[in-house]
């Protein structure tokens, strides 16, 4: 596939839209398609909500320091923020139906921004992310993207007023794409983000040595394992950023495999999203682990994908995002659409799995989905379980015992067997001996002489192991801990703060904790309620050495001594 069959549309009028090619130098207009024009008004009527806001916060004082910069809370002033500042900015202006458009105040506004990252570029051509990052290459990356996309938005554009703009904005991305082509990354998907920003700076100004270079990442090749998940398993963050950047550098060098693992991760993915909107974060390696968050990010390529792909629960995905985050979480897409305005309109749809139970081997975890309830079983993680109903949402549930400290139940493996989903882990407790004479340091100290020197006596072992059984509306887990006798055992059960809880005996010296001495308890949270079933109160321990910090959370404890067997039913009440 050539880049003429990856063509790229631009347009930014409502109604009957006309398409511009932009596969080579000339303009060509195409067929005319049909855009949902209440929704591209909504889109724009929240980006011009945002830009107002944003344009309040702009520095506009030529004497200050960051002049034509935007403050985050702390008052940095990151490139990333103006660089999305220009993004949000430039798509009103651009738009017809904007209150923004065409503005020559808007237009001072793009060169103060654009003259505030100026001065931060490095001579290098990078940038700073300065929470972190210094002389960075992929942050580099990630400011080039709604750059190069405003650039091309003003340039089809095409008015003398955004000239000098446009110069700037070409300083800028061809001394940043010198420091793409010699650049290094830090993380795994930063080789996608240096390589996507070099495929945009490659459609505005062709260089070979962009080829060259991102040729050169991609032989690696894509880290997508069997499951469809990326090495960082970042389902908020990470995996959608990918899926965007590996779209874009198909569809500009025409590289159509490159979409064979974004068609791969957008399917898992139907299968990570909570009832009430929400994804599953339990597996991520990054910051959004156990993070409430939405899908927001795959809005785009799921809309790519339903178009490209042909398919219609891609589609049907597209449409939910539209219906669950709304025009005003979403409107950051809007210049996406313009980009490509055969992805803008109505999409074909085919029903959503609402009624699964998947095993993801490599992920280390079960998703089960019945309608309106949800659960996922992790190995692993120290939050071995977790189920939503609706909005009430059960965050976690973890087993720890006082097993020399180091008890917090993490299993190493997930066994799925007709139906029963088994988490296991064995641990061992020694003492040492003392050691040999020719290992003795000569000056007594401790640290030289290694306990991997010592031989054990004395082993203490410890076996966990969870059982976890799909029942009607909910679930059976059976916990076991045994091994080594009268150990103190603790399970936290963790629901979402925002609820009511009705049962359990309030913890004085910890907020909003309680004990499960007595059942059921029942977790409110809107319509529908989580109820437990299972009580046991053999101590008062509840941070016991060794675990994880507590949840911020509301709490339930459960609390024994080994050998410890115990059944708890979760799952999905009537209102009370």
């Amino acid at each position: 596939m050539n880049r003429r069959d990856f063509s790229e549309h631009l347009g930014w009028s409502f109604g009957a839209a006309i398409l511009w090619s932009t596969s080579s130098n000339s303009c060509k207009k195409e067929a005319p398609i049909v855009l949902s024009k209440t929704w591209m008004e909504k889109l724009l009527g929240e980006n011009d909500l945002i830009v107002s806001k944003l344009l309040k916060q702009q520095i506009v004082d030529a004497l200050h320091l960051n002049y034509g910069g935007i403050p985050d809370q702390f008052m940095i002033f990151h490139p990333g923020s103006t660089a999305g500042f220009i993004q949000r900015l430039t798509t009103s202006y651009v738009m017809s139906g904007s209150a923004y458009f065409h503005s020559n105040h808007v237009v001072l506004r793009l060169q103060q921004a654009i003259d505030f990252l100026l001065k931060k570029q490095h001579k290098d051509g990078t940038v700073d992310l300065l929470t972190t990052n210094f002389h960075s290459t992929p942050d580099t990356g990630f400011v080039v993207e709604p750059l190069a996309l405003s650039y091309k938005l003003l340039k089809k554009d095409d008015l003398p007023a955004t000239v000098e703009l446009l110069n700037s904005l070409e300083v800028f991305l061809r001394k940043a794409g010198n420091a793409l082509k010699i650049g290094g990354i830090h993380t795994p998907n930063h080789r996608w983000v240096v390589s996507m920003a070099m495929a945009r700076i490659y459609e505005l100004f062709p260089d070979p040595g962009y080829l060259d270079r991102i040729d050169e990442w991609l032989r690696e090749g894509i880290d997508i394992d069997a499951d469809g998940q990326f090495t960082e398993r970042s389902t908020a963050v990470y995996s959608p950023l990918t899926d965007r950047c590996l779209i874009t550098i198909a569809r500009i060098l025409g590289k159509p495999d490159l979409l064979d693992p974004v068609r791969k991760n957008l399917e898992m993915t139907l299968h990570y999203i909570h009832p009430n909107g929400e994804i599953a974060t339990e597996a991520s390696r990054r910051q959004d682990q156990y993070l409430a968050q939405t899908p927001v990010a795959y809005y785009y390529p799921y809309r790519f994908m339903s178009v490209h792909g042909q398919n219609g629960r891609f589609g049907a995905m597209a449409h939910f995002l539209e219906d669950k985050l709304g025009p005003e979480i979403l409107s950051g897409n809007l210049s996406h659409l313009l980009e490509d305005l055969s992805i803008a309109g109505e999409l074909s749809e085919e029903p959503l799995p609402i009624d699964y139970a998947r095993h993801f081997k490599d992920s280390d975890l079960v998703r089960i989905r019945r309608g309106e309830m949800d659960a996922t079983v992790l190995a692993k993680n120290a939050a071995l379980f977790t189920m939503h109903c609706g909005n009430s949402v059960l965050q976690a549930v973890r087993m720890s015992s006082a097993f020399f400290g180091k008890g917090q139940f993490v299993a190493d493996d997930l066994t799925v067997e007709e139906g029963t989903y088994r988490l296991s882990q064995k641990l061992e407790g020694p003492y040492y001996q003392p050691i040999a004479p020719e290992l003795i340091a000569t000056d007594g100290s401790w640290e030289k002489m290694p306990k991997d020197k010592r031989s054990q006596s004395e082993i203490q072992k410890m076996t966990y192991l969870l059982e976890i059984v799909e029942i009607e509306n909910g679930f059976q887990l059976d916990f076991l801990a045994e091994g080594t006798d009268h150990v103190p055992v603790a399970i936290e059960i963790n629901f979402r703060k925002g609820g009511v809880l009705q049962g359990g005996e309030k913890i004085d010296q910890l907020e909003d904790a309680y004990f499960m001495k007595s059942g059921p308890i029942n977790y409110k949270n809107e319509e529908q309620t989580i109820q437990l079933t299972g009580a046991i109160h053999q101590h008062a321990w509840t941070q016991l050495r060794g675990a994880e910090p507590r949840i911020q959370a509301t709490s339930i404890y459960l609390t024994g001594y080994t050998p410890f067997h115990h059944r708890l039913i979760i799952g999905k009440a009537k209102e009370v």
